[in-house]
């Protein structure tokens, strides 16, 4: 993957520190969490519920700000501002009032397309997802597989350099995510936005990252960094692969020693 044809940002989270406060005591989430997304490439946070993972998005979105630390996207400080990234959250982010295509338009007139060519682009994007034939429909009438779809491509035609993934297959059946993930991957190679996802699967995280954080329990700190070797575009048959075995069996010991805090 070259920089070159890259359209993402490099983000870094540099000394991440975040406690909430309960009762009359503070809660330590985040302890001293650093990491990088460069320009163009799929990053995916695991560990284990409760670690942080969703706080740590708030930070990047600038929905909080960090007690410590500080957000930088290409190298500038942009600690506690909104409105830079995208986000796509566990359940589809749609517009129940809004039909599928108008739902796709808004996202084209929100980053200023003029209207009519919005329209126009909308069609377009629904036809290449293979979604023309619901342009018309509610987004409750779809099924769950559909209305990820959708919520992903609105998340991509926003036009932010930097996209959040917050477990967006976790909810639909072993099938369908499979499905999904093949599509995501073939969508983003066309694209190459810089994307930090989170997620609980071993597995979908080797299958679609080019580097791995494995984070422990809260509070939260990186464990390991863990690069993905298997080479893009992806192989269909790549989880049964020997190296593939390896390196889940390396996450997942990761995650059950910082369970027990041996690492």
């Amino acid at each position: 993957m070259s920089g070159s044809d890259s359209r993402g940002s490099t983000l870094e989270l540099e000394g991440i520190v975040k406690s909430y406060r309960r009762g009359k005591e503070r809660t330590l989430v985040l302890n001293d969490v650093s990491l990088t997304v460069r320009a163009g490439e799929f990053v995916s946070l695991i560990g284990p519920s409760g670690s942080g993972k969703s706080t740590l998005f708030r930070m990047i979105g600038g929905v909080e700000k960090p007690d410590q630390g500080r957000v930088l996207i290409d190298g500038e400080d942009r600690t506690g501002h909104k409105g830079l990234i995208s986000y796509m959250p566990q359940q589809a982010a749609l517009f129940p009032w809004l039909k599928v295509e108008d739902n796709i338009r808004f996202a084209l007139v929100s980053t200023g397309t003029p209207k009519r060519e919005a329209k126009e682009q909308a069609a377009q994007w629904l036809e290449r997802i293979q979604l023309g034939h619901v342009a018309k429909e509610y987004p409750h009438v779809l099924s769950g597989g559909m209305q990820q779809r959708i919520s992903f491509l609105r998340a991509l035609l926003m036009r932010r350099s930097v996209m959040c993934l917050d477990e967006p297959f976790a909810a639909l059946d072993a099938l369908t995510r499979a499905d999904m993930q093949r599509w995501l991957l073939e969508l983003w190679e066309a694209d190459r936005r810089s994307v930090l996802f989170v997620t609980h699967s071993i597995e979908e995280a080797l299958v679609l990252s080019d580097r791995i954080y494995v984070l422990s329990p809260a509070p939260a700190t990186v464990l390991r960094e863990l690069v993905v070797p298997f080479e893009r575009p992806r192989r269909a048959d790549v989880w049964t692969s020997p190296e593939f075995v390896e390196l889940k069996r390396e996450v997942l010991r990761l995650l059950e020693e910082g369970h027990s805090g041996t690492v």
